[in-house]
């Protein structure tokens, strides 16, 4: 019963069946079949809101111990590899993870080998050459 009340939800907003196998699901499932009968869901404001803002808050705060974690374990800086004509993005790979650290507009600029090396010069001064591996 809860699968085909779980199925119409996904069904209806269009949510992608492979988000079944987030690893948030079964523990999303599991504290709602805790609180049991008379569980209030969640509001879209609740969603877009105060519940938004905690997980904001909780990824900040991982991000921070991460580039704590830089000067022991160091980083490998990665670019998507798509150099779209607007914006270029940029990672942090650690053993640690993997984390967003900037998007640089690049639509005003030839994008030569001389625009590679300036442009991941700067990252690397941003993060600090000395934790770049």
């Amino acid at each position: 019963m809860l699968g085909r009340y779980v199925g119409k939800w996904f069904y209806d907003k269009g949510i992608p069946f492979d988000a079944a196998n987030s690893s948030y699901f079964p523990p999303m499932v599991s504290a709602i079949l805790r609180v049991g009968p008379g569980v209030k869901p969640s509001t879209a404001y609740e969603l877009s809101g105060p519940i938004l803002d905690e997980e904001v808050e909780e990824v900040k705060k991982w991000i921070e111990e991460y580039k704590q974690s830089w000067p022991r374990i160091g980083i490998t800086l990665m670019s998507d590899g798509w150099l779209n004509k607007v914006s270029k993005n940029f990672l942090a790979y650690s053993p640690k993870g993997t984390a967003f650290l900037y998007s640089k507009d690049v639509s005003r600029t030839k994008k030569d080998a001389n625009f590679h090396v300036q442009l991941y010069d700067q990252i690397v001064q941003e993060v600090g050459d000395k934790h770049v591996v």
